[in-house]
């Protein structure tokens, strides 16, 4: 059964930072592409951010130069930095992954960036 359990969210100022983390089963991971989606209330889920099996990550612009992809395959954990945090990046965040073309998603974690 894949499960993918997020944790590390919180409530955190505006500037602030915050690691989020995926820890993932059920699955070969190290063998699949991950990607981070983010919800805020009252919008359609956003993507922001996936890491391929080498490594390398992509962004969506609003999140570029400020958060980071990461994957310890050893593991079995998806990771993102976030730094420099805005309010618009107040959201429930959720770790995804695509097996056999069925989309996987945990239950999420929710950042609130607020003075």
């Amino acid at each position: 059964e894949v499960q993918l359990v997020e944790s590390g969210g919180g409530l955190v100022q505006p500037g602030g930072s915050l690691r989020l983390s995926c820890a993932a089963s059920g699955f070969t991971f190290g063998s699949y592409d991950m990607s981070w989606v983010r919800q805020a209330p009252g919008k359609g889920p956003e993507w922001v951010s996936s890491i391929i099996r080498g490594g390398d990550g992509y962004y969506t612009d609003s999140v570029k130069g400020r958060f980071t992809i990461s994957r310890d395959n050893a593991k079995n954990t998806l990771y993102l930095q976030m730094n420099s945090l805005k309010p618009e990046d107040t959201a429930a965040y959720y770790c995804q992954v695509v097996i056999r073309s069925r989309n996987y998603r945990g239950q999420g974690t929710q950042v609130t960036v607020s003075s």
